[in-house]
């Protein structure tokens, strides 16, 4: 009986105050939505990897080499640790696809015939593989075939080592290796211009002049196995055959990528339901306590009649864990639709040919207990009071607040101010604990908003000093292998080409002590005009004759300052292995570059002058003749069309940050409204009988209501600004959560980033306010002035 009386208590509790229950609640849904669906896209990707993973039996260890013979394939499966070996042949080509003007790259990937894959097994999605008597016949990546429209039995032209040859398609796939399929030179995937294309293993042995050979190896292991041990083991194998060096599938390029999200969105599920979840703690802090103040005299008289301090104490516990459970059912829903839908925009991304979103219970069983936890310490306080509160004292009315002249009425400024304005000053000083509550509410919100757009602006900034700053040329050609400088002055020649810039790309292991890591050294003019070392301050930098200048994250990486001597092992050519010091570091967002200047590259490389690409400025106008030409160029590896990069760059994170963005702007209107709405109600709860007398006195109702709202405005103008400085503050430490070795997200935060976040933040602010003032404009004055204090 006494349990059910608290019972219909709590209940009546929770629907009077529905308001700010709901308020509170949606909070906390915030950060339960945010959690929820950070941990279920976590979950869902790494199973949905795994299991593509293992059903197409996506290799352990990879391998690069010149040429090997196909016989070292039976001494690779010796390597303690391997299960199985597939060899086979990579290269890229010049694809002309009919109705695209610029060229394509392609990767061709040979696959065994009249055999099964054993490794890297492809998904068919339309058609068929290639048949071991049709040399021609190719499958393509989907993305790539969608792209431009292809289906089976369409074709398309390529140069194959210095020959057109026309191909035909009759498959279309999806493979475990190409998640994330992204061509030289390019830092976003390109579906238009850079695809992988399948064909026969004999056919493409027998164009490259690679009969009983191979130049590409990938490996399984054994449950358990080390795979550092086998890349060794790998490494020393190939080494007289031109192996450029093996790798792990943790550094294969499109899982890294994956993996990096992955991780990425852990980051995420730690920083900002945090914030959400803390404000929550506040509010509930504040209605519980102002609940125990009204309720005095009630829990006076349970008290008398027998109830014990702990059935006080867990009556208002209750009440917490009421306010969580809607936040927490409401997070729950929330959560698990962001999370399928961030989900599938993920699989969508990253091409898998199916999604597994099934959940378990770790995530919402986590989420929902910090979330009542924090609904639970913000209660605490509140529910010592209550439950230590003496019978007969709390049966008494409350000791009248002790007022004195303060500091605004000594001050003068006082009298200068109408009588509404003074009375909402001495409200927001009598209580400064609420006031600062109410204030970091409105604060955060703010920032969570300023921390979402920020992204936005560092993107653009990002492409401004990457491509547009550094980057003076209009298109970079890739060429097969290293040339003779001579082929500078022959692209010189193309149509259209008013200045070009040579480079050098060596494939390298750098080393300093014991840390070791695989980065091309690029060589470059010492004084470039068109692809430059390009500072992230806004410097260019000349290349000193001797020595090496590298950006400070490999710096980090080998743990090297200037002057000291890095350690060179070119993975290409002789092979040589040299000594160069640092001499100069730079900072850029992306990727971990070493520059030296060409000409000392190619003398410690013995060699001569020698490039592996050439930069071009062109004439817009002469561009499809130019592409036409590059189309015919046997040894073109690769072209990169600088306005397509920033394009493909530009679009590729706006499909992505967009909704992030998006998702963060609703989160931080619903963290501003509900802290607005919560300290406007229990202002008007608090001062009901002294607004209504206030009434009765001859105060209109606009300024009943601006001495009620106008204390919130008040807090919410002081709180933009700290909102602005609190979002700089958590975007500095989130940005140093995402750094990884291939991008660094610059902290940059524009002036509209904090307009349009104040704005917002205002915005949702005044609609709380509003409903409120709809409330002040029914209140009952009889009602009100005849309820006992």
């Amino acid at each position: 009986m006494v349990t059910g009386a608290l019972h219909r208590k709590l209940y009546r509790d929770l629907w009077r105050l529905r308001g700010q229950v709901l308020a509170i609640a949606l909070v906390m849904a915030s950060g339960v939505g945010v959690l929820v669906m950070a941990l279920t896209t976590v979950e869902s990707l790494e199973e949905t990897a795994v299991a593509y993973y293992e059903r197409n039996r996506f290799a352990d260890v990879f391998a690069q080499v010149e040429r090997a013979p196909e016989h070292l394939a039976a001494r690779l499966r010796q390597i303690p640790g391997v299960q199985a070996v597939e060899t086979r042949v990579v290269r890229t080509a010049v694809l002309d696809v009919e109705g695209f003007e610029e060229p394509v790259i392609g990767q061709l990937v040979s696959l065994p015939e009249g055999e099964a894959l054993r490794l890297n097994r492809l998904t068919l999605r339309q058609g068929r593989l290639p048949r071991a008597a049709a040399p021609d016949e190719v499958v393509l990546l989907e993305p790539f075939a969608k792209a431009h429209g292809l289906d089976p039995g369409d074709r398309l032209r390529a140069v194959v080592n210095g020959r057109w040859r026309e191909l035909t398609v009759v498959g279309i796939a999806l493979s475990p290796e190409f998640v994330y399929a992204i061509g030289p030179g390019s830092l976003m995937p390109d579906n238009r211009r850079y695809g992988i294309v399948w064909l026969g293993h004999e056919a493409l042995q027998a164009a490259y002049d690679l009969d009983g050979a191979f130049n590409h190896a990938s490996l399984s292991l054994l449950r358990g196995t080390d795979p550092a041990a086998v890349v060794d083991r790998v490494d020393r194998l190939l080494e007289g055959y031109g192996g450029t060096g093996a790798y792990a599938r943790a550094d294969q390029l499109s899982n890294w990528f994956l993996m990096s999200e992955i991780d990425q969105q852990r980051t995420l599920s730690t920083i900002l339901p945090t914030i959400f979840l803390a404000v929550a703690a506040f509010l509930t802090h504040m209605v519980l306590g102002r609940l125990i103040a009204v309720e005095r005299s009630e829990i006076g008289l349970l008290k008398a009649f027998g109830y014990r301090n702990r059935d006080i104490a867990l009556h208002y516990v209750r009440f917490a864990l009421g306010i969580g459970l809607v936040g927490v059912l409401l997070g729950w829903f929330l959560g698990y639709w962001l999370g399928l839908y961030n989900t599938r925009v993920y699989a969508e991304f990253y091409h898998f040919p199916f999604l597994l979103f099934r959940p378990g219970p770790q995530a919402f069983l986590a989420a929902g207990a910090i979330s009542l936890g924090a609904a639970l310490l913000g209660a605490l306080g509140a529910v010592r009071e209550a439950a230590a509160l003496p019978p007969a004292e709390a049966m008494r009315p409350p000791a009248p607040p002790m007022f004195r002249r303060g500091t605004l009425g000594r001050s003068g400024i006082a009298n200068r101010l109408d009588q509404p304005t003074r009375i909402l000053l001495r409200q927001v000083i009598r209580w400064p604990g609420r006031s600062f509550i109410t204030t970091a509410g409105i604060a955060m919100a703010v920032a969570v908003l300023v921390v979402a757009m920020q992204w936005l602006d560092a993107i653009e900034h990002m492409i401004d000093v990457y491509f547009l700053q550094a980057q003076q040329q209009d298109v970079s050609v890739g060429l097969a292998e290293a040339r003779s400088g001579e082929i500078e002055r022959d692209l010189a020649r193309l149509p259209g080409v008013i200045a070009t810039e040579p480079m050098r790309s060596v494939p390298a292991k750098l080393r300093h002590g014991w840390r070791e890591e695989r980065e091309a050294l690029q060589g470059l003019p010492a004084r470039q005009q068109l692809y430059r070392v390009y500072d992230a301050e806004g410097r260019a930098l000349e290349l000193p004759p001797d020595g090496l200048v590298i950006s400070t994250m490999l710096a980090k990486l080998l743990d090297v300052r200037v002057g000291d001597a890095i350690t060179v092992e070119v993975l290409e050519g002789r092979r040589p292995v040299f000594d160069v010091p640092v001499v100069a570091t730079f900072e850029t967002y992306i990727g971990s570059p070493a520059y030296i200047d060409i000409h000392a590259l190619n003398r410690l490389m013995h060699e001569g002058s020698s490039v592996t690409g050439v930069h071009l400025r062109v004439d817009a106008l002469e561009r499809a003749a130019l592409f036409r030409e590059l189309k015919s160029l046997p040894r073109v590896s690769s072209v990169t069309v600088k306005q397509a990069a920033v394009q493909t760059f530009r679009d590729t994170m706006a499909e992505t940050i967009t909704i992030f963005v998006s998702f963060f702007i609703v989160f931080a209107c619903a963290l501003a409204f509900g802290v607005t709405y919560n300290a406007a109600r229990i202002a008007l709860s608090e001062r009901g009988r002294e607004l209504a007398t206030l009434r009765v006195l001859g105060f209109t109702r606009a300024e009943i209501s601006y001495i009620l709202l106008g204390e919130v405005a008040l807090l919410a103008f002081l709180a933009l600004p700290l909102g602005c400085l609190a979002g700089y503050a958590l975007s500095t430490l989130i940005v140093g959560a995402f750094e990884t070795e291939l991008y660094r997200v610059p902290l940059v935060v524009r002036a509209s980033t904090y307009g349009w976040a104040m704005l917002i933040g205002g915005l949702a602010t005044a609609v709380s306010a509003f409903l409120v003032r709809r409330r002040v404009d029914r209140l009952d004055l009889i009602a009100v002035l005849k309820t006992r204090e």
